[in-house]
């Protein structure tokens, strides 16, 4: 359940210790909620001391100067909008997530633009400016839930209280064809995060308003046709369709999941459709990173790498920095009667390794709600495991928040009763 393990983060900084930020569950913690700018400056010394506005203003990046008033319109005024494709968009949302950006809602990051929910929208679609809720809707116009695209934002301002419940994240993609549940790119205490979320939001769902930057060069560009959060092709279409030469779709549905496993620094331009270096050199690390070397890591997708790629299992790639991959999850410990310890919301989120999620899966299977696995449960998180999570909540008799997709303690204590 979602709403059960909500834990209360404390502020977090810039300067906040990467273990203590990553102890604390990123998927459990509300929406910072952002207030309306008493002025149009920037923060000053006290604005992180007054609660009539605890959002910075409009106001140009961190250590720009300031046009004159009577001078012309500053950079990134609606009407000067930068042009920006949409993987340019989500790619630069991936930079705050690969760093793991603390929120704060006086901070700015080493790119000028501040560490809240509308500093990173303003980032990700590269205005010239900080923007605020009440403000990000007149770079954009409103869409419909059936025209959302990667790139676009979710919107949720509360003009009567703009302290109560304002919100915007991008939109990142559906998760499945029900589209029920979105990819979610937001900036929400402790740190950046990308989610699995319900339309439109946890909490004040038709509050939020899908909106399209005016700046955005059109739609899905050549090479990315396949938004970034539906499922990829399942069987795999051949070695023929990789290495020197290879331009087709393949490629490109190649780079994206290779992306979304850790290879983000291969692709500074995004996936292509037609094959490249940073192609060979991102599936090699994922096959090293699996611990294949020779002819088995050599750079070119086979039917074992397509299938760990697509079902979201194996090993993510090695984080720059480091020589080897990361230690195994730690099994859960065992509780009362013999049930496992409940290990936390942490160990439920996109992507997640955790012998934790072993266990919960075949508990789901001995307990009929397995339909949803296509190759039996494994130790990474997957969207198998939030849909049958989420049967077996919905045969609890829960519905909304409750029945999420994400166990918590209650849903774990059923499930291994």
């Amino acid at each position: 359940m979602h709403s059960a393990d909500t834990p209360q983060q404390a502020p977090t900084t810039r300067a906040a210790d990467p273990a203590t930020r990553a102890a604390a569950s990123a998927r459990e913690a509300g929406p910072a909620h952002e207030a309306a700018p008493a002025h149009e400056a920037g923060p000053g010394p006290s604005a992180r001391d007054t609660p009539g506005s605890p959002q910075g203003g409009r106001a140009p990046l961190h250590g720009r100067p300031r046009p004159p008033a009577s001078g012309p319109a500053r950079p990134g005024a609606p009407s000067l909008a930068r042009r920006i494709d949409r993987a340019t968009i989500i790619n630069r949302a991936k930079l705050w997530l690969e760093a793991q950006v603390p929120y704060s809602m006086s901070e700015y990051w080493t790119d000028g633009y501040r560490q809240d929910c509308s500093g990173y929208v303003s980032m990700a679609w590269n205005l010239g400016t900080n923007e605020w809720t009440g403000s990000l809707d007149t770079f954009a116009t409103k869409i419909t839930k059936e025209e959302l695209l990667p790139g676009d934002m979710l919107l949720f301002h509360n003009p009567a209280d703009p302290n109560k419940g304002s919100h915007v994240v991008l939109f990142g993609g559906w998760v499945d064809e029900t589209h029920t549940h979105y990819i979610a790119y937001e900036q929400t205490p402790p740190v950046t995060r990308r989610l699995a979320t319900p339309y439109g939001y946890w909490n004040n769902a038709a509050k939020y308003v899908p909106y399209r930057f005016n700046g955005v060069t059109g739609g899905i560009l050549p090479g990315d046709s396949v938004p970034p959060a539906q499922q990829p092709t399942v069987t795999f279409p051949g070695a023929s369709k990789f290495g020197p030469g290879a331009d087709n779709k393949y490629v490109a549905e190649l780079g994206r999941m290779l992306i979304d496993r850790g290879a983000l620094r291969f692709y500074p331009n995004g996936p292509s459709t037609k094959w490249s270096e940073a192609d060979r050199q991102a599936t090699e690390a994922f096959q090293l990173a699996q611990g294949w070397t020779g002819a088995d890591a050599d750079g070119i997708p086979g039917p074992d790498t397509w299938r760990l790629l697509v079902q979201h299992q194996g090993a993510d790639i090695v984080p720059t920095g480091r020589t080897t991959p990361p230690p195994p999850p730690p099994a859960p410990r065992p509780g009362p009667a013999g049930v496992p310890a409940y290990p936390g919301p942490r160990a439920f989120r996109p992507g997640q390794s955790h012998l934790a999620i072993v266990a919960m899966g075949r508990q789901l299977v001995r307990k009929g709600f397995g339909k949803y696995y296509t190759a039996g449960p494994g130790q990474t998180w997957t969207e198998a495991d939030r849909r049958n999570v989420e049967a077996f909540q919905r045969a609890q008799g829960w519905r909304g928040a409750m029945a999420d997709g994400y166990p918590g303690p209650e849903t774990w204590r059923r499930l291994f009763a």
